[in-house]
């Protein structure tokens, strides 16, 4: 091992540290970049990193664009009409509601793809529901944590995650939730059974806590057309992506010609360039849809939706974006070093060892920043060569990294979705965090095993 190496991870400690007392962790991941940088040599890449992620319409344009459709789904309250239409059947069924109660955050992270948004819509519903049947704080906090987190967001077409694999691979986001589905399904089945026996056996020893949660009125009626609403952008994406492709967007509704022509005549010279990308505007413009269908549905609010929606993306570039610049600029810095390298020269000498390593080390990334996007945006690039060269299938790869990461965020108590979990409920995060944490673990060890023996 490199002099350099060496240093290079003892940095990385010293911010793993830094993040566990609680330090801000885009200050942490930000100066470890920079010493990471100084250390190789190259401190001005991770500058150059900072300046053009913080800009990158890769990210910028699906995510703000999306938790502002979120904002918007929450002012008309068309999020809340689709999880009183999932939870409907629930209080029939005392006996599946923490299973159930994962199975709808899960359903509903789907179109809003933001895990934050999905606790606090779920949460209003669910959590008067499972009070009432005397579950504990911890159970109640865990079971939103869990079904917001998972990952169900992976298998819209515009969550962020799938951007990242598809601008490496040159692929369309909607080819890769076929490779996400079954992997997810693992996950989900393993991790969800497993918590529901924790759940049940801790619940017999602890004495459920009194909450406080928002009423519930008895009298509320679920409108079918706001219940839909939260789905169009999802149906949208998957209309004019593969395999269904029955819809097609003008590629000027998204970039100008001059934009094109531009980034046509510098890919001619050979620079490699991201000027235009029409899938990501595309993810933007049908959250943009959504978010005018969502203002249509009520008079009351329609007038205050561009506020809500502009709300919500500033909050994204905030609390997200800021997260995946530092964290892009960290994985910057880990190259550097030769990490990269050094992960390719050692699954070309054992093969074997990289589908379990795309499983442990975004697992591991997220649980230490607490974001399943930067994991991914950060790690992913460490195998897509070295999946190539023993030839794997990236994409598969690229869902069992995201998914991974996806664990990791959900069993890490400075993610934003803990905390919001944790408020709601009057639980602690380390508590909701340790709950989750042994289902998850389980649920990404059988999951890796199951892309090993069925590799595509």
């Amino acid at each position: 091992m490199s002099l350099t190496l060496l240093v290079g991870l003892l940095i990385i400690l010293a911010a793993v540290g830094a993040t566990a007392r609680q330090i801000d962790v885009r200050l942490s991941l930000f100066l470890a970049a920079l010493a990471l940088g100084f250390l190789a040599g190259q401190p001005q890449l991770i500058l150059q990193t900072f300046l053009a992620t913080l800009s990158r319409e890769q990210f910028v344009v699906p995510i703000c664009s999306a938790m502002g459709f979120a904002y918007v789904l929450r002012l008309t309250e068309c999020d809340r009409h689709l999880v009183q239409l999932l939870v409907k059947p629930l209080r029939r069924v005392r006996f599946l509601l923490i299973p159930g109660a994962v199975l709808v955050g899960c359903v509903v992270n789907i179109p809003i793809i933001s895990q934050t948004s999905t606790a606090v819509t779920v949460g209003a519903v669910l959590v008067p529901l499972l009070v009432a049947a005397r579950l504990s704080p911890v159970t109640i906090g865990a079971a939103i944590l869990l079904g917001s987190s998972i990952g169900g967001e992976l298998l819209n077409p515009g969550a962020p995650e799938l951007q990242t694999v598809s601008t490496a691979l040159g692929i369309k986001p909607g080819e890769i939730v076929g490779a996400i589905l079954p992997l997810l399904a693992i996950q989900f089945t393993v991790a969800t059974t497993l918590f529901w026996w924790l759940s049940v056996r801790a619940d017999r020893t602890e004495t459920p806590r009194e909450l406080e949660p928002a009423p519930v009125s008895p009298d509320f009626r679920v409108n079918p057309v706001k219940a839909m609403v939260p789905l169009v952008p999802l149906v949208l994406l998957f209309l004019t992506s593969p395999p269904l492709n029955v819809l097609s967007v003008p590629v000027d509704w998204l970039a100008s010609a001059r934009e094109l022509a531009g980034q046509t005549a510098l890919r001619e010279a050979g620079v490699k360039v991201t000027l235009v990308q029409p899938a990501t505007r595309l993810i933007g413009l049908a959250m943009l849809i959504g978010a005018g269908s969502a203002a249509l549905t009520s008079r009351k609010h329609a007038l205050e939706s561009a506020r809500a929606f502009f709300e919500g993306a500033g909050y994204a570039f905030t609390h997200i974006i800021s997260l995946i610049v530092t964290a892009n600029c960290f994985g910057v810095g880990v190259t550097l070093i030769g990490v990269a390298a050094a992960i390719e020269q050692l699954t070309l000498a054992l093969p074997g060892i990289l589908v379990p390593l795309a499983g442990s080390l975004p697992l591991g990334f997220a649980v230490l920043c607490g974001s399943g996007m930067a994991a991914t945006q950060s790690v992913y690039s460490f195998f897509v060569t070295p999946a190539r060269s023993v030839g794997l299938d990236p994409v598969r790869i690229g869902a069992l990294v995201s998914l991974a990461a996806a664990a990791g965020r959900t069993m890490s108590p400075v993610a934003a979705v803990t905390l919001m979990s944790a408020t709601m409920t009057g639980a602690s995060p380390i508590r909701l965090a340790l709950r989750v944490a042994m289902p998850l673990l389980l649920g990404v060890v059988v999951m890796v095993a199951a892309a090993i023996v069925w590799p595509s």
